[in-house]
């Protein structure tokens, strides 16, 4: 990745600029004066198609973890639970089943992350981070089990950041009371500089 993220071709007297193929776009989300909230969002950078498979898997695995820092984390799944546990069973992922609906994952290394987003891609699903993912969290176990991710909503302000994760859409929301766009990029651009992916910030 280059430092701004352009680099001059080779070709003599070409005055054309040429991007990595990767781009990830931050910027701030209007959901309301009641909700802040970060788009993190990962398109092929010629034909803004979202990024998908092993490669996106990889930049996903390695953005959380740093967008983290040394808060603890974990994952919300709510659907096809059964798979899942199998899944996290198979690859030794540990595991939480916080209600007959929801089963959480508790602090998954970068390695196992690119298993899951790469597995579950189809999915949706979701990520807390904070000191507060390191107890159960009842009340909003509950909702996710009955309202899916919107319960997010009302519970962000107890973590650093809550997340809702669509990656064959090449989408994260961010809601996060702490994190802005430019901290998000001071957070994840050492993450992200083994791949060619251009982080951008849309005006």
């Amino acid at each position: 990745m280059s430092e701004n993220g352009k680099k001059t071709p080779g070709t003599p007297g070409s005055d054309a600029l040429q991007l990595p193929p990767f781009s990830l776009d931050v910027q701030g989300l209007d959901l309301g004066t009641e909700t802040k909230a970060v788009g993190l969002e990962l398109v092929e950078t010629e034909n803004r198609e979202p990024v998908k498979g092993r490669e996106a898997a990889e930049m996903w695995a390695a953005l959380f973890p740093a967008l983290a820092g040394s808060d603890s984390y974990v994952f919300d799944f709510f659907s096809h639970i059964d798979r899942v546990r199998d899944f996290c069973k198979t690859h030794d992922i540990a595991f939480r089943e916080a209600t007959e609906r929801c089963l959480v994952l508790s602090q998954p290394d970068q390695e196992q992350l690119r298993q899951l987003f790469e597995r579950f891609e189809k999915e949706t699903f979701g990520v807390r981070a904070g000191s507060a993912t390191l107890t159960p969290d009842v009340p909003l176990e509950g909702e996710l089990s009955g309202h899916g991710l919107d319960a997010y909503e009302t519970a962000y302000s107890r973590y650093t950041f809550c997340a809702v994760c669509e990656p064959e859409d090449g989408w994260v929301t961010l809601l996060s009371e702490t994190l802005w766009p430019s901290e998000v990029i001071r957070r994840i651009r050492p993450a992200l500089q083994p791949f060619d992916v251009y982080i951008a910030r849309p005006q």
